[in-house]
Parts: structure tokens; sequence; C-alpha cells
């Protein structure tokens, strides 16, 4: 059984929904993935470690949760980062808008409950990531969901002039899918004034507010796309001088402690009272966390569907007219952007079983000659921003499939390192390491081309899930328990 949340939609509410599109891993080894019905037990990718079974009353334990685009994932480690535990759920969102908040607090508990009951009392602390600019609009004086859940990937065109009015050119905000446009548009088809006592939450605020109660609180890299400056640590006075600024969350550094869990889900699910829930993240920057890499010059590319790297820089970049722009991480900048072009190309072309078996015959020393632009259909964000974009000259196909798949691949790592080149003429730190997070990072051919394409050496990162990104800022978070509110 859930603990009770209203979840009923506003009649003010949007209805515009789009489903988003799935983050999966790129296939270079074949993994099956089974549907699982909401109320079936568990599906594990479980490693259970019977000694820390054994050690559940005495070793304190951390717990991250994911929620990306098309599932969700916990992991449970111990202040070595050693993972005790670890399981995932889907989401079977029914119905509008408010299918997805219903599948994800589903999700939320089913996770908690899949977690051996002898391990639920070592739990001392949980932090929760999810998709940037995913957002939700929430009456405080009732918990009733007024709008929402607006997805990472939905655009709101009609808010980008007011938008675009008060905020400084290039900015963040400046993009339809931006939290900020969905707040505007939102304010706007409510009649601004009667948004009484609403407030803005981000998917893993909501989430983690399922478990403490308080509302009204965020964290500096969800809070990015609303407006929020990390680096002054305020929102901008073009921000805060708004009518609906009011509904923005207060802002704090990932992984800070916010409150003990409420009573009743501790009861509930077995958890101690001294449990402590943290602000949470992005997904990709608990991903980020997950390489364990801090260093300025160092970088994680993650490649999944899409291809997104972020360097750690001792400067701050934003630039909207590439996609680019930094997320604060701790005393450095975490400067980035994503583009279209990765996985989703290979699987349009390519099988699973193919894309392992022609690999094998690729000479990752010798240069493709075939120069692509590889897109899975028309746009670009980053390292070019153009929504008009058209994949370049992937037809005709040449005869040989090797040659074919080697063009491809190079290409992708030339864009990779198009992107890596951008920051550092726009300012930032120059890459020095890449770490490799996704699918993409159990292809050793793509790994040795890309070394040699970008000229820095390149390697599969230890840990790449963001579960376990999030279970670190819990550990963090479990040193910083004064003041916490009960």
């Amino acid at each position: 059984m859930v603990p009770a949340i209203a979840l009923s939609v506003h009649p003010l509410a949007h209805r515009h929904q789009q489903h988003p599109a799935r983050r999966g891993s790129l296939g270079f080894r074949k993994v099956q993935i089974r549907a699982v019905k909401p109320r079936t037990r568990i599906t594990m990718l479980s490693r259970q470690n019977p000694e820390a079974d054994a050690a559940a009353g005495t070793t304190p334990l951390y717990l991250g949760i994911d929620f990306g685009t098309s599932g969700a994932r916990y992991a449970l480690i111990d202040r070595q980062g050693a993972i005790h535990s670890e399981g995932k759920r889907p989401y079977s969102p029914v119905g509008d808008a408010a299918g997805w908040a219903s599948s994800w607090r589903a999700a939320l508990f089913q996770l908690i409950d899949d977690i051996p009951p002898t391990l639920r009392p070592s739990i001392s602390s949980i932090s929760i990531d999810g998709t940037s600019a995913t957002t939700l609009v929430v009456d405080s004086e009732t918990g009733e969901l007024l709008a929402g859940p607006f997805l990472y990937n939905e655009s709101f065109p009609d808010a980008l002039p007011a938008v675009a009015s008060i905020a400084p050119a290039n900015h963040t905000v400046c993009s339809g899918t931006s939290t900020l446009c969905k707040l505007v548009s939102w304010w706007n088809a409510a009649g601004g004034g009667s948004a009484g006592a609403a407030v803005l939450m981000h998917q893993s605020d909501w989430l983690l507010w399922l478990l403490h109660g308080q509302y009204g609180v965020s964290d500096y890299n969800n809070a990015l796309k609303v407006g929020y400056d990390p680096e002054a640590g305020a929102y901008p006075s073009w921000l805060a001088s708004q009518p609906y600024a009011p509904m923005l969350p207060s802002v704090r550094a990932p992984g800070d402690p916010i409150a003990a869990v409420r009573d009743d889900v501790c009861s509930q699910y077995g958890l101690s009272k001294e449990c402590v829930v943290c602000t949470g993240t992005t997904d990709s920057i608990a991903a980020f966390l997950a390489a364990r890499t801090s260093e300025p010059g160092r970088a994680v590319t993650s490649l999944g569907s899409t291809l997104a790297i972020k360097l750690v820089s001792k400067v701050r970049v934003d630039d909207a007219r590439f996609g680019v722009y930094s997320h604060r991480l701790d005393d450095a900048w975490l400067v980035g952007g994503a583009s279209n072009t990765g996985g989703a190309v290979l699987r349009q072309l390519f099988t699973d079983d193919q894309l392992v078996a022609l690999s094998r015959s690729i000479d990752p020393a010798a240069a493709s000659p075939l120069d692509y632009y590889p897109l899975p259909r028309k746009g670009e964000r980053f390292p070019v921003s153009d929504p008009d974009m058209a994949p370049r000259s992937l037809q005709p196909r040449p005869e040989s499939d090797v040659e074919y798949l080697h063009g491809i691949l190079e290409s992708i790592a030339r864009i990779e390192a198009k992107g890596y080149n951008l920051l550092r003429e726009l300012g930032a730190t120059a890459v020095e390491e890449v770490f490799t997070a996704g699918g993409g990072a159990q292809n050793d051919k793509w790994t040795a081309i890309r070394e040699r394409v970008l000229g820095v050496p390149v390697r599969k990162a230890e840990q790449t899930e963001a579960a376990y990104g999030a279970a670190l800022l819990a550990l963090k978070g479990a040193g910083r328990r004064v003041g916490v509110q009960s």
C-alpha cells in the first residue's frame, strides 16, 4: 500500500502531453528487458549481498533512486561505495498527465518495498534524481496536483517571447523546453492571480516531498532551467520581480539534508526514524557523479540514444546559441551539452547482434574516409543548435557494412570532439581525460576510435548508473545532518 497523496488534476492543468523518448542502453551486447506489471513483486538487477544482510543492523547504508524517462532504479551503498542491493521498476502511466505522476509515485514506493527488509533499518539517508526540466505545479495547502507533469522534452514556444523579454540574451531558460517556459505558459493559461498557494516542483523535488512532506525545496542543478543563478546563489532580480516568483522553490546544494522521513513511511516500510531525506539532482548530473571524477579537465561522455558530454571546468560557460550550459559542481563547473546523434541512429540501421559482429572487423587505428553527420531525424542541439539540420550523407550506403559502421562510429566521434573543442573555444577548461557511460562504453573498438579522434585517454567509467550517483549524494548528505527537521 502506498501512502495517500492527492493526485487529482486541477481543471486549469494543461491537457497537452507527450510521451518521452525512452532512455535506453546502446546495444553492443544484447540485453533482454522484461516488462513488469505494476503490482508484480520485483524486477531485479539485484546483487544481494548476504554478508551485508548479516551486518544490516550495524552498517549505515545510503539509498539513491534514479527516475529516468522510462523507469526507475535504486542503488543501496555503504560508506566505501560498495553496492549492497540494486533494482529497477518500469513506469506504467495510464491516462492523462496525472497518470505519469501516479506511476512515479507507485515506482518510488515499490522500489523501497523491493529493498530487502533486513537492510531497510540501516538506511541512513536518501536522495533522488529526476529528468531535467520535468515540472509539476502543486497546491501547497492540499497537495493537489494543479498541473503537469510537464515532461523534460515538452516544448512551450508560446511562452518564449515573454521569457526572452526578461532573461539575458542566450540564457538557458530561452528554450521552449525550459522549466521557466513551462511555468510561464501555465501561469498565463491559469490567469496568474488564481494560482493561490501553487508551488513549482521538479520531478525529484516532488518525489522527495512524498518522503519528507515539506513543500518548496529544490537543488541548484534542477533549478538551473527555471533561471536560478548557482554562481550568485540566488534567483536573479529579473526573475525574482515576476508575479509568479512566489511559486519558485527555495534552493539548496544537491545532497543537503531536508528532513527526516515521514513517520507513516518509516512505519510502513521499516525505515529508521533517523533516516534523512536529502536534496536531489538531475539524472545526467547523477550519472556524472557515478563516475566519481571531479578534477578540472576530466569529462564524462554518455553514449546512449543520444550523445551527451559533461566536462569539469574552472570556468563557467553558458551559451544557448550552441546548446551549452553549466551546472555548479561544488567549487567547480560542469559544462556540457547534448547532441541528437548517438545510439538511436545506430538502432535504425543495425541490430544489436550486427553491431557486435561488425565491430569486431573494424580497425580502430585506421581513419575512416566517410564523413557523416548521423541524426535519427531532422534537428540538432549541440554542438550545432539548428532545429532544421538534416542528417548528412547516410545514403548511399557502402557495400561493406563494416566500412559503413566504421564511418558512422568515427563520425559520431568527430561530433564528440567538436563538442569538446567548442567548450574550450568558449572558455572552458580543456579536456584531458574522458570517461564513458551508457551502452556505447561496451564497444572497445569505438572507444579506441574515440581515443584517436579526441586525442586524450578514453576509458569506461566503473560506475555508470545515475542511481549510484544519487546514492553518493545521500552519502554526502549523511554528514550534514545538523539542523535537519523531523
